[in-house]
């Protein structure tokens, strides 16, 4: 035998094979990844529609009733079920075995949260003391009230589209926004308890007589169930049932996502039309792009503070700048129907949020290592 024969490495028991979690069919996924890579114009496109023709949208935004014979009537609206149909598929979608190497090193995961409850402390009174030095009549509540109730809503389950298109930790991103969205009836009705006191008038009268509403009607029923049904689908179904249910749900959510996007912006924009208020148009899109740096610029400094690595440190930052607006949205137009003015920051905020997050992952070229050379014995 030649002695300088090169050793050949031990080779590694192999691992035992376990069933791979349930996935989307390739049929699925390729109709979802071509309306992903489309979502930015759809968005847009939704926007325009709004604004073009926003009949549809504002009967859609009316809460309706259906007649039940003897037992009465179901009132029902639609922006509610639109986000309760979005949630539950994020549910669906969540891949809860890569989730235990996420709860194996929580981190990040932790960072997330508590920034997540830090972030509108100090942003939203930054907001407030330079509205208060402006001329409008309630120094800036209404604008005040409408980023409250963006800030305070959890992580958007949009942000994992985000991550999927850049080098993003998925595993993250999807802990971030599960977590955000199951503490929800906790943390909302906090943060909207700590900043209530900034309002004056009429909108601190509003928000704190329908506290109970948002812990309960709003958080639980319309955030968390959707969710938790979702996940509970995920658990229970067989793999075969769960690959028909994927196949249908996804594409139907990601095109009610921009049916909601159409139906809130119909509200915002056809009021703004009605009496156009140009200062208000500017205050909105200053205020909404003003917190939105601010919530990426806190995530990015903390993800370097922590010295994440490049992907989780990507998905902590995204999480911190985007919130669920849509659920935003909807929760104005649940407490606040008479002011659908105060939609405008929300869609702005929107708009803002996906433009920094398509910075935020943006791919970058990577280097490939050379190959290492086999160790040969001495």
């Amino acid at each position: 035998m030649n002695p300088r024969a090169c050793a050949q490495p031990p080779t590694e028991p192999e691992p035992e094979s376990t069933q791979p979690e349930p996935t989307e069919p390739e049929q699925a996924k390729s109709t979802t990844s071509w309306l992903r890579r489309r979502l930015g114009r759809a968005v847009v496109l939704s926007y325009a529609a709004a604004l073009f023709l926003p009949g549809p949208g504002l009967w859609l935004s009316r809460t309706h009733s259906l007649p039940l014979g003897a037992a009465g009537a179901l009132s029902w609206s639609t922006a509610p079920l639109l986000l309760s149909l979005v949630l539950f598929s994020a549910g669906l979608q969540v891949p809860l075995r890569a989730l235990g190497t996420l709860l194996r090193r929580p981190i990040a995961l932790l960072a997330g949260l508590v920034l997540h409850l830090v972030i509108p402390l100090l942003a939203i009174p930054a907001v407030a003391f330079l509205l208060r030095r402006t001329p409008d009549t309630d120094g800036g509540s209404g604008l005040v009230t409408a980023m409250i109730l963006i800030v305070a809503m959890p992580v958007a389950a949009g942000a994992t589209v985000w991550t999927g298109k850049g080098d993003g930790d998925q595993p993250t991103m999807v802990g971030l926004v599960l977590a955000s969205t199951l503490l929800s009836p906790l943390t909302v009705p906090l943060v909207i308890g700590a900043l209530v006191p900034l309002l004056s008038g009429d909108y601190a009268d509003t928000l704190s007589r329908a506290e109970h509403t948002i812990r309960g009607a709003f958080t639980f029923v319309g955030v968390v169930l959707p969710c938790a049904a979702g996940i509970l689908c995920r658990l229970v179904l067989p793999a075969p049932w769960l690959s028909r249910v994927l196949r249908a749900v996804v594409p139907l959510a990601l095109a009610g996502s921009l049916l909601l996007t159409y139906v809130n912006a119909s509200g915002a924009l056809s009021s703004f039309l009605a009496r156009p208020r140009p200062l208000l148009l500017a205050a909105a899109l200053a205020v909404a792009l003003l917190v939105c740096l601010l919530s990426f610029a806190v995530g990015r400094g903390a993800a370097r503070l922590l010295r994440l690595d490049a992907p989780v440190a990507s998905s902590l930052t995204l999480a911190c700048g985007m919130n669920n607006s849509s659920a935003g949205a909807v929760l104005i137009t649940t407490t606040l129907p008479d002011k659908p003015h105060l939609l405008l920051p929300v869609l702005a905020y929107g708009l803002l949020q996906k433009t920094a997050a398509n910075r935020v992952v943006r791919r970058r070229p990577r280097r490939t290592a050379a190959p290492v050379p086999p160790t040969c014995a001495p």
